[in-house]
């Protein structure tokens, strides 16, 4: 992850959100190669992890984190405005949970 943050600040973005094309770009300086290529090596991860949890799997990047998918049963929720009770239904939502690695390189 230092390697990202150096490729976005030589490449003078200033938003603080690391793109795909971040990290094509991290790609073709670090492995050499082509920026078509390393913008599909990129696009190709992604797409494997979006398979994956679409099928109702987890997804764990060791030393990053893992993207964990859940069940929400149906809730009672409540209107905030008019205290009016409303079902909420029931949803499959996805988490993610960094590493110890990851916390441990947040937090210095």
């Amino acid at each position: 992850m230092a390697d990202a943050g150096m490729a976005r600040s030589n490449s003078g973005l200033h938003s603080g959100t690391l793109t795909r094309a971040d990290l094509s770009d991290i790609v073709h300086n670090r492995l050499g190669l082509s920026r078509a290529e390393s913008a599909g090596v990129v696009e190709k991860v992604l797409h494997h992890m979006c398979h994956a949890l679409s099928d109702g799997k987890n997804v764990k990047v060791s030393g990053f984190g893992t993207f964990i998918l859940r069940d929400k049963g149906e809730r009672v929720g409540r209107n905030p405005k008019t205290g009016i009770e409303v079902p909420i239904a029931p949803r499959r939502v996805m988490t993610f949970r960094a590493s110890q690695i990851m916390r441990d390189r947040i937090a210095k």
